[in-house]
């Protein structure tokens, strides 16, 4: 080993040093590829620590070159643009293989591909096997039974959140406070375990940030420029627990066993959705003795050996599914479902016979099953998801079930408005919760509560919002956007719109064609009448007033929006004002103004608006 050219990895683990000084070499010569200089000064520059552990080595042999202790020169071409993009076909490691076969010299690596390539080449070579010693990360000192998530940062104290779902506290652990040095070095021992661990994961690898699955923890590692500093956030799941403990009912236990292909298992995050769905992928796979895999980035349920869990491949989802479409399991655990490409996968390996289990993040039971219906097409549905599960505080909150059907939506009058509607019901009751269909050009999620809630003859109900939306955009589409446009649901069977004259032929059409397609669209009749001549409400009604610390704002509904508006107290004349487009007429705090009507609620004198013409 008198001539030495070390690749990138032998570099980065600092073996040439250790080399030198273990097998006192007497003054070789250490030949170092431009092309490894130019991978560890991108890799530095983009923050990565191994970048400037190698920066660091080769500092250290010039050092030893000073002291006499070996001669160090760099040789070779920097690699090309062409080679950087293939790096990971092998191009940089060509180029280093090319100088040590040019020099003559022993080709050092830590990289088995490399070695054996290069002996196949017939270059000497000498492969530095890095050892690792088993040991626990050191931020596992800082969880015990009850922590969920550790959260480090540069100059702040350790914090950490403890607890069960729905029961979380957010405490401080100590008052040391973390310097970028520490924390460098943390995540500098999370990466190399990343390397080293056969059940540490490096899952995902981008500029400013990194992601590792070690075992049942969840490593995030954020650096500037992504985070304005170094923040190191550890996750693990506090419970593991069978499904039997969560106390579902005969009914749905039987619903889980024998009918439930499409599941949808949603919550709020830190619900206890990772826990509940553990739970239902150990019951298939060790109760029921299905197959059941799972796709997950990153893979941090914590599940039995049976189960396998697949990362992205190729960092693709879809090059996942197809895999799993061939390998055919009876169940696939998706965590999570967020993009689109998410839905569209979920749904196209349940509609291929794969029966499916998502995690969703949703606020209410009915958001998880509304997020698919806008990315699919609304009659495949209930093909997809059969069963909702909403989770809270580590509960089973809600159940829901879709069923396809043909009628008028609830709300609507007129029997030719009939058509295809999604139910959602509750799985438990049979209550039928909301409805989904198609409106126009438009996917309605409607709230069956809140049309049995708005019977009051002054108020409109959700379908006629919902009508006068759609009107007026397609209206909006035929005319320019500066002109006033107003829609008005007489009753379920007709609307009027209200336009300038101008634009009355444009919106007819010739010989009513225009009008006649969009009323056939949305399926209510529609009468077109000029702006002028809409009637003006002069009917005084009393006005909500919502108090704020800098302004009295006189809430007059969004239907009243961009109007002139008398403002009355207890029937005497106040002001006039044009409300905001929602409606609003603002006041500041602290003038004559204001303090007035103040007084004037705490003498409990009536205030209200007449519109103007």
């Amino acid at each position: 080993m008198r001539c030495i050219i070390p690749d990138t990895s032998a570099v980065i683990i600092g073996a040439i040093s250790d080399i030198v000084e273990k097998k006192n070499l007497d003054y070789p010569e250490i030949i170092v590829p431009e092309a490894v200089v130019c991978e560890l000064e991108h890799q530095a520059n983009s923050n990565r620590p191994e970048g400037l552990k190698g920066l660091k080595e080769l500092q250290k042999l010039q050092r030893l070159q000073d002291e006499g202790e070996l001669a160090i020169s760099f040789k070779g071409r920097r690699p090309a643009n062409y080679d950087i993009k293939h790096a990971k076909n092998g191009e940089i490691d060509s180029i280093i293989r090319d100088i040590a076969r040019s020099e003559m010299g022993t080709l050092v690596t830590n990289d088995k591909v490399q070695a054996e390539v290069a002996k196949s080449q017939g270059i000497p070579v000498y492969f530095y096997e890095q050892t690792y010693a088993e040991k626990p990360l050191s931020i596992e000192k800082y969880f015990d039974d009850e922590t969920m998530s550790l959260h480090l940062k540069e100059n702040v104290v350790a914090m950490a959140k403890k607890g069960t779902p729905g029961h979380i506290d957010f405490v401080m652990l100590n008052e040391k406070r973390y310097t970028y040095r520490e924390l460098h070095e943390i995540a500098q021992e999370i990466l190399d375990k990343a390397k080293n661990d056969p059940k540490t994961y490096l899952e995902s690898d981008k500029e400013g940030s990194f992601v590792v699955q070690s075992r049942e923890y969840r490593i995030s590692i954020a650096y500037p420029p992504f985070s304005e500093g170094l923040e190191i956030t550890a996750v693990r799941p506090v419970a593991n627990i069978d499904l039997n403990e969560y106390h579902l009912s005969d009914k749905l236990l039987e619903r889980i066993r024998t009918n439930a292909e499409g599941i949808l298992i949603s919550g709020s995050p830190g619900a206890g959705k990772s826990t509940f769905v553990q739970a239902i992928g150990k019951y298939y796979s060790s109760k029921l003795n299905k197959v059941v895999k799972t796709m997950e980035s990153p893979r941090d349920l914590q599940l039995p050996d049976e189960i396998t869990q697949y990362a992205p491949l190729d960092g693709s989802m879809e090059n996942t599914a197809d895999v799993l479409l061939l390998v055919r399991p009876d169940y696939t655990i998706y965590d999570e479902l967020r993009r689109n490409t998410d839905f569209n996968i979920f749904a196209d390996m349940r509609l291929a016979g794969v029966g499916m289990i998502g995690v969703v993040h949703a606020t209410r039971p009915i958001d998880a099953i509304q997020r698919i219906a806008s990315r699919v097409e609304l009659g495949v549905i209930p093909s997809i998801v059969d069963t909702s599960i909403y989770i809270e505080d580590g509960k089973v909150k809600s159940v829901y079930e879709t069923k396809m059907t043909v009628k008028v939506p609830t709300g609507m009058k007129e029997a030719d408005l009939a058509r295809p509607v999604i139910e959602v019901r509750d799985f438990e009751t049979g209550e039928l919760k909301n409805e989904i269909y198609t409106y126009g050009e438009q996917t309605i999620v409607m709230d069956i509560d809140l049309i049995n809630n708005s019977g009051e003859t002054n108020h409109k109900s959700s379908v006629d919002r919902i009508a006068e939306k759609e009107i007026l955009r397609k209206i909006k589409k035929l005319i320019p956007k500066r002109a006033k446009v107003d829609v008005e649901v007489i009753s379920p069977e007709r609307a009027n719109i209200y336009i300038p004259e101008e634009f009355v032929p444009k919106i007819i059409g010739k010989n009513g064609r225009r009008i006649a397609e969009i009323e056939e669209n949305i399926g209510i009749s529609i009468g077109v009448e000029v702006i002028e001549s809409k009637p003006v409400n002069k009917t005084p009604f009393e006005v909500d007033i919502l108090h704020t610390k800098k302004q009295l704002i006189l809430e007059l509904g969004r239907d009243n929006g961009r109007k002139n508006f008398d403002i009355h107290i207890d029937g005497e004349y106040l002001l006039t004002a044009t409300t905001s487009k929602k409606g609003e007429i603002k006041i500041k705090r602290g003038i004559e103004l204001s303090d007035y009507i103040v007084e004037s609620i705490e003498m409990g004198l009536k205030i209200t608006a007449i519109e103007k013409m």
